[in-house]
């Protein structure tokens, strides 16, 4: 079983739960991206399916464990997503509505729906699943993961137990990449640009378009500084039409616009961006009170992408309007 670094509160809170037969039959896992939350959907569901679980906590070795940990567990299920932007479709909760009254086979007696990722996921979706989630066959156990609470209707929201992930130390990150068997080096530039984001920071190491958003992001925020638009316009443009690429980009520079206020008043203040040396040449050319104007342009962009306007035309409007606010 893979060893979870930081978010003890929440491990014991679901120790606690499984010692004393109090489980919840409803779990929301909230927190961001990379901060491990399918990995403590797992362990929850570990939890649950242990043939021998210690003090709550899951062996990692019978076959139970073994199995969830590898994704074959037959009672641990992965609802599919579906459709152009990837959610979860009310055909998706009719099936599993359907799947759910039908009992276990495992020793167990308990049987597992993991929704991870959980975006957008319309409200169809959600009321499909309401009832099911308010008055569940006793073994029946459903975990969402999400960034967010407000991904949800209240209705799901009330019925559920609620967790927010934590992020590791930087030191505990790079313990866990070393354990992973990544090279010092390669840990070290992971960490500078997502700290302690464990899995971020596998991402970064490992996948070659991960890097290159974070180039680009720095280049955008190059581009700023030097009050180049066109530079600016021709990056907002390289990014495509894939939203999440968008909302990733869009998110790490907004970070380091929150870094560069925090910089601007304390020059030894911790960063949570990609880059320190980036967001401290941006404190010196943009105010907090620019900062804080083009962090609500940021948001107010993807807003604008998820109401369906057309990534490019918000991300041009995007573009004019942080120089608007340079220049």
């Amino acid at each position: 079983m893979k060893k979870i670094y930081g978010n003890k509160q929440l491990l014991d809170a679901l120790a606690g739960m499984r010692a004393s037969g109090r489980t919840a039959h409803a779990l929301m896992i909230c927190g961001e991206k990379g901060s491990g939350r399918k990995l403590i959907a797992k362990y929850y569901a570990q939890s649950l399916m242990c043939e021998a679980p210690e003090n709550g906590r899951p062996c990692g070795v019978c076959n139970a464990c073994r199995n969830v940990e590898k994704g074959i567990h037959p009672d641990v299920i992965y609802p599919e997503k579906s459709g152009k932007l990837g959610n979860y479709k009310i055909e998706t909760a009719r099936e599993v509505i359907a799947d759910a009254y039908v009992k276990p086979n495992n020793s167990s007696g308990c049987k597992v729906y993991i929704f991870a990722d959980c975006s957008h996921v319309q409200a169809p979706t959600q009321n499909a699943l309401l009832k099911l989630i308010e008055e569940p066959p006793e073994y029946a156990y459903f975990i969402f993961t999400c960034g967010s609470k407000s991904e949800f209707l209240p209705t799901i929201i009330s019925r559920c137990v609620c967790f927010s992930t934590s992020l590791c130390t930087e030191e505990e990150a790079a313990e866990s990449l070393g354990e992973s068997g990544f090279a010092a080096n390669d840990i070290q530039k992971a960490i500078s640009c997502f700290h302690g984001n464990i899995g971020m920071c596998e991402s970064y190491i490992t996948d070659e378009e991960l890097r290159a958003r974070v180039d680009l992001t720095k280049s955008l925020a190059d581009s700023i500084i030097r009050k180049d638009e066109y530079a600016l316009s021709v990056g907002l443009f390289s990014l495509g039409r894939e939203r999440d690429d968008v909302r990733e980009v869009l998110s790490m520079l907004d970070k380091l616009f929150r870094d560069a206020a925090v910089l601007a008043k304390d020059s030894s203040a911790e960063t949570i961006g990609c880059s320190r040396e980036g967001a401290a040449a941006l404190s010196r050319s943009v105010t907090a009170y620019q900062s804080a104007r083009i962090h609500s342009l940021i948001e107010k962009a993807w807003g604008a992408v998820e109401s369906n306007v057309g990534i490019p035309l918000a991300l041009t409007a995007l573009g004019a309007e942080i120089m608007e606010i340079v220049g």
